[in-house]
Order: structure tokens, then sequence, then C-alpha cells
């Protein structure tokens, strides 16, 4: 049973959700709802019971000390509240966790109920993936949708993927089938720098949700950390002649795959939210600004957290093979599909 006692009545409001997990390339989809939640001094109202969703041995529980009491946190789901105001008030319903060992279809429903008695209006599920994408090229983030209508209405994909799939595209298709309007938003991470936190990947999904959800989200420090994550990458790449000439051909696929993409419209776009973020006060992030955390660089390059701080030079992707499923398939730069 849902209660929801002590939850004002909310303004226009949008379900935001992220996962721990398969769908979290570089914790980037986990964090930005994170920085949402710190800004704008989220409430937990809701928290999912982890007996019901989560094994134990795989999302182990951790203790911890307070004050001499030894207690325990356990592995779940919360729900918080953002009450944003300002001339186009529109508060947010954060939903941020692990992906589910179990029981994703009451998962998904439990989700659904919190929506329904909330009065959420739209559903935006955050991802991120690896693929082959340059570091030193603007972070992909493509939106999908399974409504062919607000595929039209909001300019958005409408997905076509058949296969593996996790909780993201899980959740999606529960919104669908229950006539809630549900949009994935899903950076792009590189493989070759895997290792969390990728501040540069956070910044983008936050940016594509500020267009979206026409809000104007505080960035804080994100844009700065974006930029010294880059420049940090930039200095371990070019220690490697390898590594250097791997980026090297990653940029020139990319960029003569999406020339046409530098229209007048996609330029128009990036100065418009360059001007709200003038004119809304704070420092601005210039156009096409990015960022980058602090920590040991030497954990940037690699596959995986026990693999190989050099990666071999891997050739680029069949373009015949376009059609596979990024999230059955990490190394895929296909972020569109779910």
């Amino acid at each position: 049973m849902i209660e929801l006692e002590g939850v004002p009545e909310l303004v226009d409001p949008v379900m935001v959700a992220a996962f721990e997990g398969w769908n979290d390339a570089g914790d980037a989809a986990s964090t930005a709802v994170a920085h949402l939640d710190k800004e704008w001094k989220g409430e937990v109202f809701a928290a999912l019971d982890a007996e019901d969703y989560y094994d134990f041995q795989v999302n182990r529980p951790t203790v911890w000390l307070d004050g001499g009491v030894r207690k325990i946190t356990w592995p779940t789901t919360r729900l918080s509240v953002v009450r944003v105001g300002g001339e186009k008030p529109r508060d947010l319903v954060l939903v941020r966790g692990i992906e589910p060992s179990m029981r994703w279809r009451s998962f998904c429903n439990e989700l659904l109920g919190f929506a329904h008695e909330l009065g959420v209006e739209l559903v935006v599920i955050l991802g991120a993936l690896l693929g082959d994408t340059p570091h030193t090229r603007p972070v992909p983030v493509s939106g999908v949708t399974s409504d062919a209508d607000l595929a039209r209405t909001m300019d958005l994909e409408e997905t076509k993927y058949e296969g593996p799939t996790g909780i993201v595209g899980i959740l999606q298709e529960a919104c669908t089938h229950a006539g809630v309007p549900a949009v994935s938003l899903w950076a792009a991470v590189p493989h070759y720098v895997s290792q969390p936190p990728n501040p540069k990947a956070t910044l983008a999904l936050l940016n594509r949700l500020e267009d979206l959800i026409d809000l104007r989200i505080p960035l804080g420090e994100l844009p700065e950390d974006a930029r010294a994550w880059q420049l940090g990458v930039d200095q371990l790449a070019a220690e490697d002649s390898e590594v250097a000439e791997y980026v090297q051909s990653l940029e020139e696929a990319r960029d003569t795959a999406e020339l046409p993409e530098a229209s007048g419209e996609a330029i128009a776009r990036e100065f418009e939210r360059y001007l709200r973020r003038r004119d809304g006060g704070g420092p601005p992030t210039p156009p096409g600004g990015h960022a980058t955390e602090s920590g040991d660089p030497a954990t940037y390059l690699r596959d995986n957290p026990g693999g190989r701080t050099r990666p071999p030079k891997p050739s680029l992707p069949d373009p015949a093979d376009a059609d596979t499923e990024a999230d059955a398939d990490p190394t895929r730069d296909d972020p569109s599909e779910d």
C-alpha cells in the first residue's frame, strides 16, 4: 500500500529516474539524479522494501557507526521530491536506486503507483552506456520513446530495438503500457575511459534533460569538473601513442558521421541554452562547455576495473553492425536503443 502523507500537491510533476548497474556507465546517470537531489535539496518520502527486489549477495548492505551505535544501510531505491520555483514552477519526483535483482514487474508497478498518486505527467529515465565515442567531442545524448506520438511532439527517436534490455527499458515499456508518457535519455561514455565518475557525461544528460522539460537546472561546479576531467584524459592519452592514435581515429569517424549535425538549428539550440543561463544569473556555461572530477587519473584509461591500463588498438566498428543493441553489447556507440 502506498502512503504519501506529508507530500504536498505538486506542480506539473515530472519523474526523473536513474539506476546504478548495467545501464549506468561511468555512474553518469545516477550521478545526474544525485546532482538534482543535492542542488534542489530533495526530501526523501519513500523507499522500496529492499527484501522484495535485491539479492544481498550481489548488492551487499553496509554497516556503519552512528555515535557508537552500529547501523545497517540496505541497498534500495528511494524517492524524493524537489520543489522548483521561478517563473515556470515545476516539481520533480526523483527516483534513485540500484537495478533490482528480481521481480522487475512488481518493481515497476510500485514506481508507477507512486507516479499515479503524485499526478506525474512525464517519466524521464536516464541511462549511460559504453560506446566508440571520443572523449574530446561533445557527449552524444539520444532521446528515445516507445510512443510514436510522443516521438513526434518532442522530437525524439521511436525505439525499434528487439533483444536483451535492462531496467531502463523495462520501466519505459511499463510506463507505455500504463498510459504514462515516458522518455529515456542515453549518454554515450568512451569505453576506453569507463571508470566513474564521468562528469562530462553527467553534464550532457542534465543539459538534455533541461531542454526536454524546459527547466533551468543549476549546475554548480559540474561544468568545471567536466573540463578538468577532459584535461586529465587528454594528458594521459598524449602519453601513449597507441591511445592517441585510436582517439584520433574515433574523432575522424565521429566528425564525418555527424557533419550534418553542425547545422544552424543545432548551433542555435546551444546558444539558446547559453543565453538562458546568462539571463538566469550565475556563471554562464559557454556553448559546448564541458568538464572533470579530481582523483587519480591513472584509473581513467581502463577497459574495466580489472582491465589493462592501455587498451589495444581496436578496429572501428563495421557500419553493417549498427543495429546491434547498445545494451547487449556495451562497446557499441548507439545510445538511441534501449
